[in-house]
Formats: structure tokens, C-alpha cells, sequence
């Protein structure tokens, strides 16, 4: 669920405004940052399997270093304790620990049972939205509006810059989303796992197009005319 997860960054911008968008998306693609390095330790391991589900030529077989839901809360408190830490602020350090967790719980709805909920316990979960591709694209199309409405109604561009970056942002992980269905399996698990690990980009991406986007209300005190103290009080 790419842009499932995505969308929940973007709509945890409703509830921290001040965390940086790159923030939010690395917390919420946190273990799928982890997953690509595990892979190539040679740690976790992913079959190359077409028809494995109808959305993914993936098999997921072994991961639960990155993708059990014991090792999610640890990644999450961790991620959340590490902000803290460095930003002091408990409840956004709350907000993008949650951030991390969300992608466990996104990953349940749309896996196939292949999530284990401890490393080493042979019990594995996943409701198996991946399925039907018709209704994973129902489910992350309609998360992934949702997201951007929330972040559009937290946000206001400083410039021009924080509309386009932003916009082609949204149109380059559309893209994406698209090739995901249409494309075909990666030829390795090699190339899997580098071309995984270009989801950092989109991290940068994001920390850019925040730079020139803010709060609304701080938007508009930016954007507003410099009226001078004496031609304020004429008024």
C-alpha cells in the first residue's frame, strides 16, 4: 500500500503542523526503509513470485525483523523517542510514533497473511486486500484524497515553488502507484531492494517542498502585504 502510507504523512499534517512533511513520510515508511538494507544483509528475504496476490508479484516470506508487529512497536518507540529527544515535544513525538505504527496496521488490511506477530512465533496475519486490484486501488485512492485534502487545508504555499513541488510530487507517486499495477516483476531481488531503498527521495522530496509551504495561519502572515506602522494607523 505505497500511497496508502504516504497519504497517512500527509494527513498526520493535520495534527502536527510543525513537523516537517520528509518527517512524517519517513515515519510512515520507516520499516520500508529498513526492509531494502535487511534484504540485502541478506537478514529478511522476498520471493519474486507473479500471481502471489493479484496486486503484487511479491512473496513476502520473511520479515519480521521489519515487519512484525512486536518489532513495528519497537520502531515506533523508537522513532518516537528519537524525535523527542531531538525536539522535545511530546506530542508530535507521539504523533510520528504512530506514524510508524500505521504502517503495520496498513500493511494487515492489505496483506495476505504473511505478517507475523513476533519474530519466531509461527502465526501469521494480513486480511488480504492485495487480492483485488479493483479494491486496493478503491482503498489507496481514497486514503490518498483524503491526505491531500488534509494537508492542502493545514498548508499554504510561501511561493511558487510550494505549489509545483508539491503538485508534481502527488502526479510522480500517481505515477508510480500506476506502474506498480501495470509494470512487471523486478528482474532480482537485488534490484528490488535499491530501487526500495529510492523511496529516501521522496523523504527529500517532501523536506523540500515544506520549506516553502507553512501552517495557514503562518502562511498568510507571510504572504500578507507589509503595510508601514504610520500608513497602518491612517487607515
Amino acid at each position: 500500500m505505497f500511497i496508502g502510507h504516504i497519504a497517512v504523512a500527509l494527513g498526520a499534517k493535520k495534527a502536527a503542523p510543525k513537523v516537517s512533511l520528509g518527517t512524517l513520510i519517513m515515519a510512515a515508511q520507516f520499516v520500508d526503509l529498513l526492509w531494502p538494507v535487511f534484504l540485502l544483509l541478506g537478514l529478511e528475504h522476498v520471493r519474486i513470485a507473479p500471481g502471489d496476490t493479484a496486486y503484487t508479484p511479491l512473496d513476502f516470506y520473511d520479515y519480521p525483523i521489519s515487519h512484525s508487529l512486536l518489532t513495528g512497536i519497537g520502531w515506533s518507540l523508537a522513532f518516537g523517542l528519537t524525535y523527542y529527544a531531538l525536539r522535545r515535544s511530546a506530542r508530535n513525538a507521539w504523533i510520528v510514533g504512530i506514524c510508524v505504527l500505521s504502517h503495520w496496521a496498513l500493511d494487515f488490511v492489505s496483506h495476505r497473511p504473511d505478517l507475523q506477530i513476533m519474530p519466531g512465533m509461527k502465526l501469521y496475519v494480513g486480511l488480504g486486500l492485495w487480492n483485488s486490484v479493483p479494491a486496493t486501488i478503491l482503498v489507496e485512492a481514497g486514503l490518498f484524497a483524503v491526505g491531500i485534502i488534509l494537508y492542502l487545508r493545514t498548508t499554504s504555499p510561501l511561493d511558487r515553488i510550494g505549489v509545483y513541488a508539491f503538485w508534481s510530487f502527488i502526479a510522480f507517486l500517481v505515477i508510480i502507484a500506476a506502474g506498480n499495477i501495470a509494470g512487471g516483476p523486478p528482474p532480482n531481488v537485488t534490484v528490488l531492494a535499491i530501487v526500495a531503498m529510492a523511496v529516501w527521495l521522496l523523504v527529500l522530496w517532501a523536506y523540500w517542498i515544506d520549506r516553502h509551504r507553512a501552517p495557514v495561519s503562518g502562511a498568510k502572515r507571510s504572504m500578507a502585504p507589509h503595510v508601514p506602522p504610520s500608513k497602518s494607523r491612517m487607515q
